[in-house]
């Protein structure tokens, strides 16, 4: 696979990397990492890597929907 996003192919897949969970919001890399330093997307470190709950992008969508529908 070329430029798939292996993440989307693969549903199995249970953490992602900060380019998948990018990929998923529709947003830049330094604007997921951005969201990651500010607590706002949930990650962890594996090893030396961070990577992304796949279940993560998700909420935090969920979380920005209920906060514009409150405001």
């Amino acid at each position: 696979m070329d430029t798939v996003d292996i993440a989307a192919v693969d549903s199995t897949l249970v953490l992602l990397t900060v380019e998948e969970a990018a990929r998923r919001l529709c947003i830049g890399r330094t604007t997921c990492f951005a969201l990651i330093r500010t607590g706002e997307l949930e990650s962890l470190m594996v090893g030396s890597l961070r990577r992304v709950p796949a279940d993560a992008p998700a909420a935090y969508l969920a979380r920005r929907r209920a906060e514009q529908r409150a405001a």
